[in-house]
């Protein structure tokens, strides 16, 4: 049935924030829908589509779907990350299913035939790409300096946040598409870029950020200031590290440099370090990063035995940019957080004793620039067996050489074409936190796939994006939601651990059962479900205004909001308000407002 006013394909993709938030363009609320209507396996596949790590981002995603769902502005956010992991307990990498269902995401793979491509890094962007450009039919090895794949998701992430065998399943779906790796090849030294560039059409660069940057602050070279990379990095490797009984972690940093990732800075200790996995075949968003990499390195601190752990943070509670579940945990397990604070200066002779703190009036400027300002006169010491500093991280490009004199950022990264990510050398696409600075997994994960469109694009001379949006659009007539009371159901919170059960490295979440999940889909407002009028029936009788449970729509003269005459009325709809109840659409008596369901099919 045609319908005679449809908004256009940009209008409906934009329309639905989850999927627009999500760097990697994950249809959220199709996957979620689909868990409310018990087609669990609908909703693995929906997810892994546009993804290659589910299962892992199922539990360590940034979520930045949720900072966008439309279901916080009545309650709270649907907890769309948890709902990712409950269907990838069942379909995913660490289920029955093992590998298969991961592969039926992306159908057949078909021969190496086309250009080479070598990949230098083997996190989460190199791994993204190289998925990408197999399945695009490109022979593709992977350079990784350390002895096994990962990245940070190994070295950074915590274990009892994201166990160790799950990631190394997820990478071995990867390397099941025909992917070479050679691991302990550190680039400059195994190889260089010279020899890279004779073996391959293209080159990809998604090294990271791994050294880690420093305080220059009076006794910044006393024993017991740790930074926090070199902290992580030794502790996922399996080397112990003396922390005393006092632990200060230092968290805030500036805007330039302090953009450690939240789920790839982050570590797990304990009285037993965890055995390595074996080789594989400043803006605000900025701070909420690094604050939340303090608060994981805290709570390690705090499971390694430490009996007394402080987060000193330059916010205020209100301020303070990580996430409030996060916040809740690191206190919920003893650890003290002291606002308004600054590092002024390390105390001690040879070894760290304490940190000299500064009290601070103000962190950012009026632009809302990470500028933070100190009162002096107010400096006080905590007392400290080690300080960790958890100020950001930089990229190591020691090993590029004559033969590519890539441009450079003002931080130091690699200067990339923000499109194409492609550098100064039209041979090397570069991304990640080594070309944007440090970000979420799912940032890197984003990178590494546009990458390989790129480089897939400019190798065999095919377009990689296009701004036609292909979309099914459906009339729902008499439309009405599953479950009538969706509107009051809470947000069902994410089972955990108890607080005095939390010892080694078990996980802390433990994840939505069934009935917990479905209901926690129900709350979904449906975004893709969308209120049309037709005009020409419409009688301005008010009986939807009336009717509209979040009063989002009015009827106006139309020369009041621009669109016509006095003699003129117009209906208004506020999407952000709408909750696509539907019962606008069945009260309405000449049937001028219907209710579209769009579904894109595809994306250039």
């Amino acid at each position: 049935m045609s319908i005679p006013v449809v908004p256009d394909a940009d209008w409906l993709w934009a329309n639905e924030p989850c999927r627009a938030a999500c760097p990697v363009n994950t249809d959220a609320g199709a996957y979620v829908t689909a868990i409310a209507e018990g087609r669990f396996e609908d909703a693995y596949l929906i997810a892994r589509a546009p993804n290659p790590f589910p299962s892992v981002c199922g539990r360590v995603c940034a979520a930045p779907c949720e900072r966008a769902c439309r279901r916080g502005s009545v309650d709270a956010p649907v907890s769309i990350r948890a709902l990712k992991r409950f269907v990838t307990e069942r379909f995913g990498v660490e289920s029955f299913a093992a590998n298969t269902m991961w592969h039926a995401a992306h159908g057949d793979v078909p021969p190496a035939t086309g250009p080479s491509v070598g990949i230098i890094g083997g996190g989460p962007a190199g791994l993204a790409a190289a998925c990408d450009l197999r399945l695009a039919g490109h022979p593709v090895t992977i350079y990784e300096a350390q002895d096994r794949l990962g990245g940070m998701m190994v070295l950074g992430i915590p274990e009892y946040r994201l166990p160790r065998a799950l990631i190394a399943r997820e990478i071995e779906a990867i390397l099941e598409l025909g992917i070479d790796v050679e691991t302990n090849a550190r680039i400059g030294e195994a190889h260089t870029i010279a020899d890279l560039l004779d073996c391959h059409a293209a080159l990809f660069l998604a090294v990271g950020t791994q050294r880690a940057r420093d305080l220059d602050l009076p006794g910044h070279e006393l024993d017991g200031v740790l930074r926090a990379v070199e902290f992580l990095l030794n502790i996922n490797q399996g080397f112990r590290v003396a922390l005393g009984d006092r632990v200060v972690v230092v968290g805030g940093g500036n805007v330039a440099f302090d953009a450690a990732r939240t789920a790839l800075r982050a570590a797990s200790s304990g009285s037993t370090p965890p055995a390595p996995v074996p080789p594989g075949p400043k803006s605000a968003d900025d701070a909420r990063r690094a604050m939340t990499t303090t608060l994981d390195v805290a709570r390690a601190a705090r499971r390694a035995g430490v009996l007394n752990v402080t987060v000193v943070a330059l916010e205020s509670a209100e301020e303070i940019p990580a996430d409030p579940e996060e916040i809740e945990e690191a206190e919920r397990e003893g650890i003290r957080i002291v606002h308004r604070r600054g590092p002024h200066r390390f105390v001690g002779d040879t070894h760290v004793t304490g940190l000299e703190t500064i009290a601070v009036t103000s962190v950012f400027d009026a632009e809302g620039r990470f500028a933070p300002v100190f009162e002096p006169g107010t400096e006080d010491v905590i007392p400290a067996d080690t300080v960790i500093l958890a100020v950001g991280q930089g990229a190591d490009l020691s090993f590029l050489d004559a033969a590519a004199p890539l441009e450079r950022t003002g931080p130091g990264g690699v200067n990339v074409d923000p499109e194409s990510l492609r550098t100064s050398d039209p041979r090397i696409w570069a991304g990640g936190d080594v070309a944007r600075g440090p970000r979420n997994l799912i940032d890197a994960i984003a990178d590494g796939r546009r990458a390989a469109a790129s480089i897939h694009g400019a190798l065999t001379g095919t377009p990689t994006t296009s701004s036609t949006h292909e979309i099914r659009v459906e009339l729902r007539s008499g439309f009405r939601r599953i479950d009538s009371d969706y509107d009051a159901i809470p947000r069902q919170s994410i089972p955990s651990t108890p607080t005095d059960r939390r010892v080694g490295f078990g996980e802390v979440e433990t994840g939505y059962d069934e009935a917990q999940a479905v209901l926690e889909g129900l709350r979904c407002l449906r975004c893709f479900d969308n209120v049309t009028l037709s005009p020409e029936l419409c009688i301005l009788c008010g009986l939807c205004v009336d009717v509209c449970p979040p009063n989002c729509i009015t009827i106006a003269r139309a020369d009041d909001v621009g669109l016509g005459t006095e003699q003129q009325s117009v209906l208004l709809l506020d999407e952000d308000l709408c909750i696509r109840c539907g019962l606008c659409v069945n009260r309405c008596p000449p049937g001028a407002l219907s209710m579209v369901h769009a579904r894109e099919l595809t994306r250039g």
